[in-house]
């Protein structure tokens, strides 16, 4: 089977334990994560060979995150090694009507500090034949978003499929640029887009018309298929579009769904109500791993890979920290409907 490629970067998290808030916390519990890597970990957790290409500091806390991506089994033969830090995030988790905070301690990480030429993306992309990034990358510095339009060159002349999650964050967009004056140049190259109406809005003025994902217990998926028809006409590269459904009731209680478009058809996956959400960060990067591995695996339904996408998605809400661990087998199970969580004994 060949391989997935992913780009990014990979952070500690700090996060308080048991619901504190950050003024609460005496102590904060460490975990290695960020959204391509995460994507990995969950590709890797199903048994597709996955590659991770970072930048990390070669010192003790670089390795810890080197480390945590072996254990996983994800491949880290190409991160590059240099700059002088990790990047940091704070995260205190939200519950009920309280919602979750991040803040960023990631200013000139090693990753933040890459440039075209330190990686062999031919060398890289060997074997390979899906690359996946994030709207995070280029939104960190100039030098990563140079070095992620470089991998999608090399990605688009070698034929292999380039797949972005659009991820739109705020508070990373600090450098000089804005979304709108670089990700269209990168997403040109892709061949998959997953995003909401908050990240076709942000990078490229598309929205759904007549839906507040603010109030409300649902969010009608009849109404993206408009955003998903400006994608493919602004990208005509672009094959599938998928957009991610979330109703937030509050912190702990989401209702979450997808749709995918492939040009011709509109598809709908089954909504889950998310009652008790014990973490939801990384609930669209393990959305993207499910996707990926459906697509690889379903080839000739897009509505099953859209499903195991949504169901490994809805998972990922129940397991605490950045990465998906649910198994292939636990996530067939949900979505052969079976939600009841019974003791696997």
């Amino acid at each position: 089977m060949k391989k997935v490629v992913t780009f990014g970067e990979i952070m500690l998290r700090l996060t308080p334990p048991n619901w504190k808030r950050f003024s609460q916390a005496s102590s904060f519990e460490a975990i290695y994560g960020g959204g391509e890597s995460n994507v990995a970990v969950s590709l890797a957790n199903y048994g597709i060979p996955v590659d991770f290409v970072t930048r990390l500091p070669d010192n003790d806390i670089g390795q810890c995150a080197l480390m945590e991506m072996r254990k996983r089994n994800v491949g880290t033969d190409y991160i590059v090694r240099g700059g002088d830090r990790l990047g940091i995030y704070f995260l205190e988790i939200g519950a009920v009507s309280r919602g979750s905070k991040v803040v960023y301690d990631r200013a000139n990480s090693a990753m933040s500090e890459i440039k075209p030429g330190m990686v062999d993306w031919k060398k890289v992309f060997k074997n390979a034949d899906w690359f996946h990034w994030t709207g995070i990358t280029p939104a960190i510095s100039q030098g990563a978003a140079d070095a992620c339009l470089e991998a999608i060159k090399v990605a688009n002349k070698m034929g292999i499929t380039v797949s972005t999650d659009l991820n739109y964050r705020k508070k990373l967009w600090k450098y000089g640029k804005t979304p709108a004056q670089v990700m269209p140049k990168l997403v040109a190259g892709c061949d998959v887009i997953l995003g909401n109406e908050e990240d076709a809005e942000k990078h490229f003025d598309i929205h759904p018309e007549g839906v507040d994902v603010t109030h409300g217990d649902t969010v009608d998926a009849a109404a993206y298929i408009s955003v998903c028809q400006q994608l493919m006409k602004k990208f005509p590269r672009c094959k599938k579009v998928i957009v991610t459904l979330r109703g937030s009731i509050s912190a702990s209680h989401n209702s979450w769904s997808g749709v995918l478009y492939n040009g011709k058809k509109l598809y709908y996956a089954p909504t889950y109500q998310i009652t008790h959400i014990v973490d939801r960060v990384g609930g669209g990067d393990s959305f993207m791993g499910g996707l990926i591995y459906g697509l690889k695996k379903y080839k000739r339904s897009d509505q099953k890979a859209l499903n195991f996408a949504v169901a490994a998605s809805c998972l990922k809400h129940t397991i605490y920290g950045d990465a998906n661990l649910a198994t292939v087998e636990e996530v067939e199970k949900l979505m052969s409907g079976d939600a009841s969580g019974r003791v696997a004994r």
